[in-house]
Formats: C-alpha cells, sequence, structure tokens
C-alpha cells in the first residue's frame, strides 16, 4: 500500500556491456532470454551477432571465481581510494577484494594454475590429481568455487 516495489526488466530491456561492442542482448533464441535476474552480472558467450542490434547466445552466467581463476589475460592487483581490486582484461573488469591478502592469493592461485596447466601441455601423461602440487591447487579452487 505505501512505497514502490521493484520490478524485473523485462526480457527485452535487459542488456550488458562487452568490451568491444558496448551494450549487447540476450538473443530472443537463446534459452536464457526469459531469465530476468541473474546472480552474477557476468556472462560468457559463444556467438555474437548484429541484427537490429548486437545479440548474444549460447550464454551462461560465470560467478566471480571462476572468472577470476580461468579467464583470460593476467591478474592485476591495485590499491584503489582504499579499497584492493583485483583487475583482469587490462583493468577493463575488476572486483573489490576483501583485502590486500585476499588479493594477493587470488592472483597467486591464478598464476600457480596457469602453471599447472603449462605443465601438464609439456607432459600430457601427468596425472593432476596424484600429483601433490596439482591435487592441493584443484582442491583449492574446487572448495573455493564451491563455497563461494
Amino acid at each position: 500500500s505505501t512505497g514502490a516495489v521493484r520490478m524485473q526488466p523485462k526480457a527485452e530491456e535487459l542488456k550488458f556491456v562487452t568490451k568491444n561492442d558496448g551494450y549487447v542482448h540476450i538473443h530472443p533464441s537463446s534459452v536464457n532470454y526469459q531469465i530476468r535476474h541473474f546472480e552474477s552480472p557476468y556472462l560468457v558467450y559463444h556467438e555474437k551477432i548484429k541484427t537490429s542490434r548486437v545479440f548474444i547466445r549460447d550464454c551462461s552466467m560465470v560467478s566471480v571465481y571462476p572468472l577470476v581463476l580461468l579467464g583470460g589475460g593476467q591478474v592485476h592487483t591495485q590499491l584503489q581510494q582504499g579499497h584492493f581490486l583485483i583487475s583482469l582484461d587490462d583493468g577493463w573488469i575488476r572486483f573489490q577484494a576483501a583485502s590486500h591478502q585476499v588479493a594477493e592469493l587470488v592472483k597467486e592461485l591464478r598464476c600457480e594454475l596457469d602453471q599447472l596447466l603449462q605443465d601438464k601441455i609439456r607432459n600430457p601423461s601427468m596425472d593432476l590429481c596424484v600429483c601433490p602440487r596439482g591435487s592441493r591447487i584443484i582442491g583449492m579452487i574446487v572448495k573455493l568455487v564451491t563455497t563461494q
């Protein structure tokens, strides 16, 4: 009876921002077209097309830790206006960390994962579940992602 209730946007009103194209919309043929709220503001997509406007298809929501740990580019940490930030893609994507220690630990975990994957590429027969270093890194990532 008093106040206003915030309504979810209509499917055609929902938009996301990409680095190169600005605003993009989920294509009406996508299974995610009718989803009006995502727990995370980040999506990954397979296909981008331009008709009446730029659309993405084959998209999935991705949360922060998988994006930081598995996304492309280098991970950087910095202090900005009293907040510790983790940045990707030359600073285009930034996340606020709880502390400097958390930011550095996430950055170090990403470096360890990158090195582990390089080792696996050099030695495809290496079993990451048996390797003590590999199992610790994978275990930490699984714990971090599942308890997020």
